[in-house]
């Protein structure tokens, strides 16, 4: 069972470095597919059945069906691909650096993370609603108004000039 775990996780580290490096949309989504599967069969091997089929026929099926078709009617298979700009490549190093030593931080802090008690939890959809809307409200608010944002700049670059 654990040496499925690894062979799945593998799979989806894997697929997820192909999204980032494709040169082309259509093959990047394609990767994310696989990406979400693997994910999906993560969530079955640690007996969360209902998450498994939530990511299987939400995420790769009806999300994934949107990114393809959006990709396909802007027509973002035939564009050139770039280099990328010097500011982003000199960005870039500093970040994987940064991420690198948060996931070593992360890492070797672990064991000490376990020996802390959280708080009990409340089940049911009530409290998830009172917990989203009292306690969290600043940030489901902050993260609506950033998917706002996205989809008026998905507007924006996809309007053709006239």
């Amino acid at each position: 069972m654990a040496i499925l775990f690894y062979i799945f996780a593998a799979v989806a580290v894997i697929a997820g470095l192909n999204v980032v490096l494709q040169r082309r949309p259509v093959y990047s989504a394609l990767w994310l597919i696989v990406v979400l599967c693997a994910l999906a069969v993560e969530y079955l091997l640690l007996g969360a059945v209902f998450m498994a089929f939530i990511q299987i026929i939400v995420y790769a099926g009806a999300i994934m069906v949107l990114f393809v078709l959006v990709i396909m009617l802007l027509n973002a298979h035939h564009e050139e691909p770039t280099h990328g700009s010097q500011f982003a490549q000199w960005l870039g190093a500093p970040l994987v650096v940064a991420l690198l030593v948060e996931i070593g931080v992360a890492v070797w802090s672990w064991p000490g993370a376990a020996h802390v008690n959280p708080p009990p939890l409340r089940a049911g959809p009530k409290s998830v609603g009172d917990l989203l809307f009292h306690q969290y409200v600043l940030p489901f608010e902050v993260t609506s108004a950033l998917i706002l944002v996205a989809i008026l700049g998905a507007v924006v670059l996809a309007r053709k000039e006239s």
